[in-house]
């Protein structure tokens, strides 16, 4: 496979994973999410990777060459206390689960008459639970080079397919209804059940209000202006451009939230740059963030840090980030979204023991129909 052809299935694979990654809620919305990944003939990356997070917030990892399961929070010790084996059963079930993702990438393989080559499996589950309702939902998405190939619908209890290599797949799920007897109780009880437990570990970070730090940005005169924030939480927040007081879409573009190494967040919007007549002060950036104040920021060409060398002024009075450093910031974010997604595996576990959200028992169906 040609350079091009590789570089292309990772950036599709980027834009799947960060749309699943990105599913945002409102303030009292909570989520439990994990991404797995498994991988063939892509150099110096691990062939089988797992990230858990709370509320966007990574909280596990395990990966197939450390072929260990290791807490990113230090709330999440009290998993241990809690119960003892649950580390050491979840890295036996995943290391299993290293070697069921790897015969699906050959099966999938098959069905693409595909031969060799980079190609990635991934899957994304888990839950969401409105701590004020109480509502909960679930959701499971399987893909394939960057595409969607598989995905259950809690509410049908059947599987969709939305490529003809997944039709297969979807009649052998579709037919074993304890398989789908186990995901609609892993979505609607247990999932929901080890999120609460998990926004209790790290209530103390998890239902935290952080307020952002504001830059206004321009590369150029001509460029587009932008607003960029970071360091708020939680992630349910809104930023938009106002002139004259009313909320303004043209020439406007939105960007995506996204996480910082600090388990905060970052996002931005641009403005194409007003004319030289306009007037400048009637435009402001404004952040919203439930529960806080407005922070808006007024459009002042005095403050906008550009490629020639105005320093510029934060909301909070610091100096502002420049353009390296979001840039820097951004790979970061690729490269923990690089590492979700794929295939899992269930053990039969103790039922006096707390299923693992990670290792639900026996869910785990191969791609193969003759499995």
């Amino acid at each position: 496979m040609n350079p091009s052809m590789i570089q292309m299935i990772k950036m599709k694979t980027l834009v799947f994973l960060a749309l699943m990654f990105l599913q945002d809620a409102t303030a009292v919305t909570h989520s439990l999410k994990y991404f797995l990944t498994a991988s063939s003939g892509v150099p110096n990356f691990p062939e089988f990777v797992i990230v858990g997070l709370v509320d966007d917030v990574q909280v596990v990892h395990y990966d197939s060459e450390t072929k260990r399961a290791e807490p990113k929070q230090d709330w999440m010790s009290r998993v241990k206390e809690d119960d003892p084996q649950y580390w050491e059963r979840d890295n036996q079930i995943l290391q299993g689960a290293h070697q069921i993702f790897k015969g699906n990438i050959d099966i999938l393989k098959d069905r693409f008459n595909q031969t060799g080559g980079v190609h990635i499996a991934q899957k994304m589950y888990g839950c969401q639970w409105d701590d004020q309702t109480g509502k909960t939902s679930g959701f499971s998405q399987d893909g394939y080079d960057g595409e969607d190939f598989i995905v259950f619908d809690l509410k049908t209890e059947t599987w969709i397919a939305p490529t003809p290599e997944a039709v297969i797949t979807k009649h052998k799920w579709d037919n074993n209804k304890a398989l789908i007897t186990q995901w609609k109780n892993y979505q609607t009880q247990i999932c929901p059940d080890w999120l609460k437990k998990q926004v209790d570990y790290g209530s103390s970070s998890l239902l935290r209000t952080d307020l952002p730090k504001v830059s206004l940005l321009q590369k150029s005169p001509s460029s587009p202006v932008t607003c960029h924030t970071t360091g708020f939480y939680p992630n349910a927040a809104m930023m938009f451009w106002r002139k004259g007081g009313e909320e303004h879409h043209e020439g406007v573009t939105l960007g995506e939230i996204l996480p910082n190494n600090d388990g905060s967040f970052q996002t931005s919007v641009d403005l194409k740059a007003p004319g030289a007549s306009e007037d400048w002060g009637s435009y402001e950036c404004v952040f919203q963030l439930s529960g806080v104040e407005d922070i808006v920021t007024k459009l002042d060409k005095a403050v906008i840090r550009t490629n020639e060398g105005k320093t510029g002024i934060r909301s909070d009075g610091e100096k502002p980030l420049d353009f390296t450093t979001i840039i820097i910031a951004a790979v970061a974010v690729l490269v923990v979204i690089i590492a979700l997604a794929g295939f899992f595996i269930y053990k039969k576990m103790n039922p006096k023991r707390s299923p693992s959200p990670v290792s639900n028992p026996e869910v785990l169906e191969e791609l193969n129909p003759g499995a």
